[in-house]
């Protein structure tokens, strides 16, 4: 019997590893939102979304890889496409303390359903071109784009929101905020623990850091730019707080703690709109960004993610123009750059897909 049409989001999608021409990179009349993430072996991989003129109910999600770090990509060799009105977006790669991939993304009937859900599939084999995946797994009611955060504890924690945006629905009432997702059992099994209600936030595209005393940090989207709240219990109650400090055009931003204790903030600095995606270290804990390295300075450049490996390179990724020239974008740098604000070791702007290349 067919499910219900408010039910579609629930049904899990067929994971598509022999994508067909469909999805070739010339028949994409938009994309952008990736992620990333990388093998211990150094193998790179991508992911993003597309389909359709937009953000709607044909996106689907794209999966591609590099061997040769990241001066060639693969085709797709996968690819999340729900039938029907049913859209996968927003998608995020990691790699858990176990050394298994993680591919996320959204599913939601039509734009947003009021509920949405986080999905997820799980590979062993991530030092392989075309590995084997588990079968795809709900995991909560919401939207998450950004990468878990392991504490101290050991709890894995995901950064999920159930969108203050149209349809509100009674029955998610008490989770339309940005919540923490966290899991006490290595991924097993998952539960809300608490979230923020950051005034003015917008699609939340939420992180979460853990300070040096143990307080955690949650940097939000909003309209003003980055705001923030903090949980002085592991998640369970925060703050109202407000505005951060960082400046922002209202658009998703990266943070992360680096293996040396220094923050890696990658967001937009002295911007006109989306532009001028520049890469900022913090030595103090987030008070302070003194260090900065510019990334992009062009129009339109935006939604950045991170890896580093282990040799203290930084792999970035983000998108320019996604109905223009609709590039998928990756840097590489160091630390050092940072500091000394460019390196000709650095490389730029590195096309990783863009269907007028």
């Amino acid at each position: 019997m067919q499910a219900k049409s408010q039910e579609a989001a629930l049904i899990p999608p067929s994971i598509n590893t022999s994508p067909g021409p469909e999805y070739a990179t010339e028949k994409r009349l938009w994309q952008g939102i990736p992620g990333i993430e990388r093998n211990l072996n150094g193998r790179l991989w991508a992911v993003w979304y597309s389909g359709g003129k937009g953000e709607g109910p044909d996106n689907y999600v794209v999966l591609v890889t590099s061997d040769d770090d990241g001066y060639t990509w693969s085709k797709p060799i996968l690819v999340i496409d729900p039938p029907d009105r049913v859209r996968a977006f927003d998608p995020c790669l990691w790699h858990d303390p176990q050394g298994r991939l993680w591919l996320f993304w959204a599913q939601s009937e039509e734009l947003f359903d009021g509920r949405a859900g986080v999905w997820s599939i799980v590979t062993e084999n991530s030092d392989r071109g075309n590995p084997r995946w588990s079968e795809p797994r709900r995991i909560c009611n919401g939207v998450m784009m950004n990468k878990p955060v392991v504490l101290s504890t050991g709890e894995w924690c995901l950064p999920a929101a159930v969108w203050h945006y149209e349809p509100f629905r009674d029955d998610m009432a008490d989770e339309r905020r940005s919540n923490l997702i966290c899991s006490t059992d290595n991924g097993k099994t998952w539960a809300i623990r608490g979230g923020a209600d950051v005034p003015d936030r917008a699609f939340d595209e939420h992180m979460v850091i853990e300070k040096r005393d143990g307080s955690l940090w949650m940097l939000v989207r909003t309209k003003y730019g980055v705001g923030q709240a903090f949980s002085y219990d592991r998640g369970k109650t925060w703050t109202k707080e407000g505005p951060s400090g960082i400046p922002g055009p209202n658009s998703r931003f990266h943070i992360r703690r680096l293996e040396s204790g220094r923050l890696l903030l990658i967001n937009h600095h002295n911007f006109t709109g989306r532009s001028h995606l520049t890469a900022m270290l913090s030595e103090d804990d987030g008070e302070t960004w003194p260090h900065k390295l510019l990334l992009d300075e062009r129009k339109n450049v935006s939604y950045p993610d991170s890896v580093e490996d282990e040799d203290g390179n930084i792999y970035a990724i983000y998108d320019r123009s996604r109905g223009g020239e609709k590039e998928i974008l990756m840097a590489r740098f160091r630390e050092e750059d940072i500091i000394a604000g460019g390196s000709e070791k650095s490389r730029l702007k590195a096309i990783v897909n863009a269907p007028n290349k």
